[in-house]
């Protein structure tokens, strides 16, 4: 059974673990140890992510050649655009059904942040200590320190040195290999946990909030982002979008952490037979900036807020709501729930008290089961779509 099972295809034997993880969170919830197997890889993927990025980084930079720059101008533009978009679409869905909450409760332990406090974090992390920075799996901090040490092994490090570290990278991404091969039995656990925690009860009480949200990120990741990558490579970009969602969506929708799901769209860029310089900063730099769900989070939950407490929003607030939430979504955290936190700082700007605010985090920790799953999906997922579009754009032009 084992042979045949290994014999079967990642995503097959992913849908295999979903399935049964659905089946025995319904029928036995208080075998609550099930769900140690999602906790274990989770955990895998968070402790061998950071390394994996550093070595990748390091090593793509040490050895790139030319002609990266127009690939990373790029990508980086396909990631702040369909932020952006994503922002503004989420705005014309509220006016359209608009949405109340009913705000009774109050957020516990979390930290209001207005968009100075993003910026100030997001400098600190860039040059904190870069063995802290993979310790704490700060990945800005990272990338930053990745791509210093990487010039500077191009510039001053013999060719053996650089080989070494090439040789590291490519031990470390194969026990990545190792790590993905556990999703099917993770996936299985951290289904469990959710359904025999939530079940169904979260659609009954929040039903169009939820609605509403992942309708948002079902128009962008369909429509939208499909709509940028055909107007560089011109041809259909379904295909490649289909195989985004299903290799690296439906992973990130059970991890719910855009960081933990770096290895995974590692492995699928390497499968899509992109340049593998490119792909190793790119991704990593995607988990950070590009935030298609985090900015329809904010925009959407924020805009609730102001439904409920009556504030009025002109055409100038909504647009400028939009900035706001797409550069609040750039410093969103890579982890589970790290886009609630900023519905404070997109309230403010509207006036809205922020005890107010805290609540409508409340209420979106309630339906993170759904909304923070359906966000990384998209974001992570775009990660590698955006990045297989600047490379194909690249190859076309040559």
């Amino acid at each position: 059974m084992i042979k045949k099972l290994m014999g079967m295809s990642l995503i097959t034997r992913i849908f295999i673990g979903l399935v049964l993880g659905a089946i025995l969170g319904l029928t036995v919830p208080q075998w609550t140890g099930i769900a140690v197997f999602g906790k274990i890889f989770v955990s895998a993927l968070k402790a061998i992510a950071p390394i994996l990025v550093a070595v990748l980084v390091t090593a793509s930079i040490s050895k790139a050649g030319g002609g990266l720059g127009p690939r990373f101008r790029i990508v980086v533009g396909q990631y702040i655009v369909s932020t952006f978009i994503a922002a503004m679409c989420a705005v014309l869905c509220s006016m359209l059904f608009p949405i109340t909450l009913q705000l009774a409760q109050a957020a516990e332990g979390a930290a209001l942040r207005d968009l100075s406090g993003i910026f100030e974090g997001l400098i600190t992390n860039i040059v904190s200590n870069p063995l802290a920075s993979v310790a704490d799996a700060n990945y800005i901090g990272i990338l930053f320190w990745s791509l210093v040490i990487g010039l500077a092994m191009r510039m001053k490090a013999s060719q053996t040195t650089i080989n070494v570290v090439n040789d590291f990278a490519e031990v470390v991404s194969h026990a990545v290999k190792w790590v993905i091969q556990l999703a099917p039995v993770g996936i299985m656990g951290l289904v469990f946990q959710s359904v025999s925690e939530s079940g169904m009860s979260v659609f009954s009480t929040y039903g169009r909030l939820v609605a509403l949200l992942v309708g948002c990120m079902l128009v962008n990741a369909l429509v939208f982002n499909p709509l940028i990558s055909f107007l560089l490579i011109r041809r259909n970009p379904y295909p490649l979008l289909f195989r985004c969602l299903r290799d690296s969506g439906v992973n990130a929708f059970f991890t719910r952490s855009s960081a933990a799901n770096i290895p995974v769209n590692m492995e699928l860029c390497r499968k899509l037979g992109l340049d593998k310089d490119f792909y190793s900063i790119s991704i990593p730099l995607g988990s950070m900036i590009n935030m298609d769900g985090a900015a329809v989070t904010i925009t959407v939950m924020t805009l609730a807020v102001a439904n409920t407490v009556g504030v009025e929003v002109d055409f100038f607030s909504a647009l400028m709501l939009c900035v706001i939430a797409t550069l609040g979504a750039c410093g969103a955290s890579g982890v589970a729930g790290g886009s609630l936190l900023l519905i404070p700082m997109a309230c403010s700007f509207l006036g809205i008290d922020a005890d107010v605010a805290m609540q409508a985090v409340a209420v979106g920790f309630i339906i993170s089961v759904i909304q923070d799953s359906v966000e990384t999906a998209l974001n992570s997922s775009g990660d590698v779509f955006f990045t297989a579009t600047a490379d194909y754009y690249d190859r076309k032009k040559k």
